[in-house]
């Protein structure tokens, strides 16, 4: 007898890298056959991603861009969806975090009557232009999800408050967690070029890895962070700086006009996720606008330095293992600094350990998917640590 297909779909690639534990959870558990569907928004990037779980999309979505609008992108995505669906249908949909794929996934199933697993639930800014569109689309897919899977119990609180139904939310820890732990302790060989040198590297030089994708660094924002990377170069000659640049030509020249030729400073291409994974594993300070690398960074005892002025992972904050610092030049190097300077006070902001998981959120997302659909029992939430925001038992 045939298992009941759960669709997990994704369309960049930090979608496909916190979706992939949770398809192999789901196949050795052996109650549900998980299908990845890789949405058609960033197709090359998604089986790059899944690639190194030894994964591939079952589907990929063939979505044709022309203006590069979202409305045009979610237009697409929900008509090839709903396409598919009538003839193939899922028994229930995973959608993850906050992108235009999530919603056109919990949109399209929701017309169709199936249930929506919105992994990754919870999570709020409290600002809708910030970042824009993803908080506005996070609470859009909670107004449609039959089971909300919230990382950590402040993101579970955040749903109670909107008047989210209590029993239609668990706590399960965030997936990338599980994710970054089993690629980097592969310690597999770096694949871009431009990091090879570092496969046989005995260089003492401390890494400091810089990342600005987000639409809203991108300018002025760019610049000034970038400036920041050049003065703390000149400051500490022990560092080294790797910086992987958005595939966007107009960034990638950005970054190449403030960096070229600077010494100790690596700028890449979009890297595999083995490749960051190993890089934040190696990492002494953390720069980022990055939400996932917000979540990576405290399993590796890494802070972060976020380069916003809002963040909706506001449990790295009270946890103490992230620090907002906006794009000020000045800012960025007097808190980059303080951290160069002093291991100790760098040690301390990630001693209390990581708050948005144990390793095991894959589990615990496969098991209550098999719930939702009758299959199982639901599991235990993840147990709260000193450095959740909140102790109250927001699950089901």
């Amino acid at each position: 007898m045939s298992l009941r297909e759960v669709h997990l779909i994704g369309g960049t690639r930090p979608e496909a890298v916190k979706l992939a534990p949770v398809a192999l959870a789901m196949r050795e558990a052996g109650l549900l056959e998980p299908i990845l569907l890789a949405s058609g928004q960033h197709p090359t990037m998604v089986t790059q991603a899944l690639a190194a779980f030894g994964l591939a999309p079952d589907i990929t979505l063939q979505v044709d861009r022309n203006t590069g609008s979202q409305a045009e992108l979610l237009t697409a995505m929900v008509r090839e969806l709903d396409e598919l669906w009538s003839v193939r249908t899922p028994a229930a949909v995973i959608v993850q975090g906050d992108t235009t794929t999530s919603l056109a996934g919990a949109l399209a199933a929701f017309w169709r009557r199936i249930p929506v697993v919105h992994l990754e639930a919870g999570l709020r800014s409290g600002d809708l232009e910030s970042p824009f569109p993803e908080e506005g689309n996070r609470r859009l897919v909670a107004q449609v999800a039959s089971l909300h899977l919230a990382p950590t119990p402040l993101a579970a609180m955040n749903l109670l408050d909107e008047k989210i139904n209590p029993a239609d939310v668990l706590i399960t820890g965030n997936t990338v967690v599980d994710a970054t732990l089993a690629v980097a302790g592969q310690k597999l060989p770096f694949e871009n070029p431009a990091l090879a040198g570092r496969n046989e590297s005995t260089s003492t030089n401390r890494l400091v890895l810089v990342t600005a994708h987000r639409r809203e660094s991108w300018g002025e924002p760019l610049d000034r962070i970038l400036a920041a990377v050049k003065e703390l170069i000149q400051k500490y000659p022990d560092i080294e700086v790797v910086l992987p640049s958005h595939p966007n030509p107009a960034v990638r020249d950005q970054v190449d006009t403030a960096l070229s030729g600077v010494e100790r400073v690596t700028v890449t291409d979009p890297l595999p996720y083995p490749d960051l994974s190993r890089l934040l594993s190696e990492a002494y300070l953390v720069l980022t606008d990055s939400g996932g690398i917000q979540e990576e960074a405290p399993s590796f005892r890494v802070p972060a330095l976020v380069l916003r002025d809002v963040t909706e992972r506001v449990e790295s904050l009270h946890a103490g293992c992230a620090k907002l610092v906006g794009s000020d030049t000045e800012t960025i190097v007097r808190e980059a600094s303080a951290l160069l300077d002093s291991r100790v006070r760098r040690d301390g902001m990630t001693a209390g350990g990581n708050p948005y998981g144990d390793g095991l959120a894959a589990r615990r997302t496969a098991q209550a998917t098999a719930a939702l659909l009758g299959l199982a029992s639901f599991p235990d939430a993840m147990p709260v640590t000193q450095n959740t925001a909140l102790t109250s038992g927001a699950v089901a």
